[in-house]
């Protein structure tokens, strides 16, 4: 048996391969995002119509809002955002389930009494409230399944104020299957006709911990993403994993061979925008990771952020890409080439507001081939535009 690499020449945007993809997205081509957050639900949304096929593979590490209620209390991964994911793939045609996808959404009042928020939790679980007598059966006795173990799990005191409706049903299902995620997720799945795989990279009750270049140690997601707390005004120089939010215990993580199976069967790996640390380093961290992606042959992208982020202090794009092959070089080791990790960076220099610039030399020396095309729009700039980020992907399979 030989091993042979074949290329081709890619036209970006390709219309042709694109139309060709939307007349038939179930049989759309394996495009793999390592994310989180919601930075890209609006693309995912969009994606669902070019391709059924589509894997997330989203960080559980959140420690902030609805999630770190939940985690809290129970020890668990956060849900948040692989809700979230699963909401914006869910069919959002005339056969989907809008009335599955409005109960997931809800949340509760943040300005409530508590016992209101117990009394509307009851009515939700016993299929009395008008959000859940909408949905029709099986899903109906299945959602208050779970919201009933939910809320005889639910510790005294829990704030339900501001709660996702949808992480509590979540909750409820992952605390119902013996503190596991897949088969909640793969449930609620199949029940909202998500048109595309969602994971969480490993699940664990892990914490985020980062260590600046002054010494300094921050722990928890929500104190790194500058949305909750004051942005970091010193620069991360590291990124890890701990066993606890509020003291740095060291913890590897291990991929899950069926993340594996996704990562070595993609026919794309984007490394998406989004929070650059807390949303994509996050999900390269897990052992294993590296060296599924080294040993699958597609097309591996990069697309840096258009607009500043906080987590980014002190990062132009030259210093990006080095961060992240640096990230994936701890499981594949120091000599891997960036080739093998990454193939393009894709941008829009006209439009986008980015830090720096990518030099020839620099491209050179790493392998990488830069993309400079439009993918932002009229409305919406400095924002990725959904619609040309597909295409631009898509073109490039």
């Amino acid at each position: 048996m030989v091993d042979v690499r074949v290329t081709r020449t890619a036209r970006v945007p390709d219309s042709l391969r694109v139309r060709r993809y939307q007349r038939a997205p179930e049989l759309g081509p394996r495009l793999l995002f390592f994310s989180g957050g919601s930075a890209l639900n609006g693309m995912s949304r969009r994606l669902q119509h070019y391709t059924h096929h589509s894997i997330h593979l989203v960080t559980p590490f959140d420690s902030g809002g609805s999630s770190a209620k939940l985690r809290e209390a129970f020890g668990m991964p956060a849900i948040g955002d692989l809700r979230s994911r699963l909401m914006a793939l869910a069919d959002d045609s005339i056969l989907g389930h809008p009335e599955v996808y409005r109960l997931f959404t809800h949340r509760l009042p943040k300005s409530a009494e508590a016992a209101a928020l117990r009394e509307t939790l009851d009515a939700l679980a016993a299929g009395r409230h008008p959000l859940v007598d909408a949905v029709p059966n099986p899903m109906r006795q299945l959602i208050c399944h779970q919201l009933g173990y939910f809320r005889e799990s639910m510790p005294a005191g829990f704030d339900l104020r501001g709660a996702s409706i949808g992480n509590l049903i979540l909750a409820g299902g992952y605390l119902n299957n013996h503190q596991q995620l897949d088969p909640i997720i793969f449930l609620f799945s199949k029940l909202v006709h998500v048109r595309g795989t969602v994971r969480a990279v490993v699940d664990k009750d892990y914490h985020l911990s980062a260590t600046l270049e002054d010494g300094r140690r921050v722990l928890g997601q929500h104190r790194i993403t500058g949305k909750e707390v004051a942005p970091l005004a010193t620069p991360i120089a590291a990124l890890e994993l701990s066993a606890e939010r509020d003291a740095h215990v060291p913890v590897t993580a291990t991929l899950h061979e069926q993340n594996r199976r996704l990562i070595a069967g993609a026919e794309l790996i984007c490394y998406p925008p989004g929070s650059f640390y807390s949303s994509l380093l996050a999900n390269l961290l897990p052992q294993g990771v590296g060296r599924a992606i080294r040993a699958n042959r597609c097309p591996k992208v990069f697309i840096p952020n258009p607009s500043p982020d906080p987590e980014q202090t002190g990062m132009d794009l030259e210093r990006q890409v080095t961060v992240l092959l640096d990230t994936l070089r701890r499981d594949v080791g120091e000599t891997c080439p960036a080739r093998e990790l990454l193939d393009f960076v894709l941008i829009d220099s006209e439009r986008g507001d980015y830090s720096g610039r990518l030099s020839a030399d620099f491209l050179v020396e790493q392998g990488v081939t830069l993309i400079d095309t439009r993918l932002i729009g009229e409305e919406g700039a400095p924002h990725y535009d959904p619609d040309l980020l597909v295409t631009a992907l898509l073109s490039l399979v």
